[in-house]
């Protein structure tokens, strides 16, 4: 279930309470006359199924204007009328993406932020040192670590309602995350070469991380196939999921062994890995963009602009 909290000016309080009261899946409707102070108004509140949200959401699109909409997650509602209104709502809540909530996450995703930079840098580290050291388990762990997702599902969303503006904001922040992680993983390895901590042979001697600078039809298959289970976590909060997302692509290790290689003038495996990245990040985004493309057929969303 959600939790909606409406702040509404009193002259269409009807209207709106008219609205809830027609869509399915609604319940739990309570009104507090003249509760609101700031914007001035009354307070109604609501729960709704997943999968009412959004044409209950798309029928009141004049309240973004006019007063205020809140969503949030009920985590446990012990209510018989709650269940008979899950019921009441047409097909299942792990299944209903809520495009608003959607369109909110990949917008707050697609902006470069401090932390975005710092755990993107830090998991191409430690995919350089995994390169160096042979060590898939530190390579793991730098695809779990990475946050390049959010900004390759901001740019899907992006390609499915042609929103421009949102896909160069989010490709300037792949871009840009990705030039100051290698940045930062080739000074470094460029210190280590200085010191004599690596050469060479420490790229001809890894065979068990090999498959990070060999692209190829499985690398886009597996691309693809990541792309759609991500999508997918997202829109049904299924966070847990992701990590196996993560863990199935090779972007931030194909990062991290471009940022190796350049310290050491290997440019063979600097193409290869640049092509895998490549690869990774092109197939993420066509399943991930025909996912969405799946969804929408499903759940459309009803009356609403974009706010992107």
């Amino acid at each position: 279930m959600l939790h909606l909290r409406l702040i509404c000016p009193t002259a269409r309080t009807d209207e709106a309470t008219a609205v809830l009261e027609e869509c399915p899946g609604v319940t739990n409707i309570v009104v507090l006359p003249g509760a609101a102070r700031e914007p001035k108004g009354d307070v109604i509140l609501c729960d709704a199924a997943r999968e009412s949200a959004n044409e209950v959401l798309g029928k009141l699109t004049w309240l973004e204007d006019e007063g205020s909409i809140a969503v949030e997650q009920v985590d446990l509602s012990l209510s018989k009328a709650a269940d008979d209104a899950i019921e009441e709502a047409p097909g299942e809540p792990d299944d209903a993406v809520v495009w608003e909530e959607l369109e909110q996450r990949v917008r707050a995703e697609s902006r470069i932020s401090w932390a975005y930079l710092v755990f993107l840098a830090v998991a191409t580290q430690l995919a350089g040192i995994g390169v160096l050291q042979n060590s898939p388990i530190l390579i793991v762990g730098a695809m779990v670590l990475g946050p390049e997702f959010g900004a390759i599902a901001a740019i899907c969303f992006g390609l499915l309602h042609r929103r421009w503006h949102l896909i160069i904001t989010s490709f300037k922040t792949l871009v840009i995350g990705f030039a100051v992680a290698i940045a930062v993983t080739f000074a470094c390895a460029l210190v280590s070469r200085w010191l004599g901590w690596i050469d060479l042979g420490n790229l001809t001697r890894n065979a068990e991380v090999q498959f990070i600078v060999k692209p190829d039809r499985w690398s886009f298959i597996v691309a693809l196939l990541a792309g759609a289970a991500g999508v997918l976590s997202i829109t049904a909060g299924k966070s847990s999921a992701l990590v196996g997302v993560f863990i199935s692509v090779t972007t931030v290790p194909a990062a991290g062994y471009v940022a190796v290689a350049l310290a050491l003038s290997d440019w063979p495996e600097v193409a290869g890995s640049v092509s895998q990245l490549a690869v990774n990040v092109v197939g993420m985004v066509i399943a991930g963009t025909v996912t969405l493309l799946v969804q929408r057929k499903f759940w459309p969303q009803v009356g609403r602009r974009s706010s992107v």
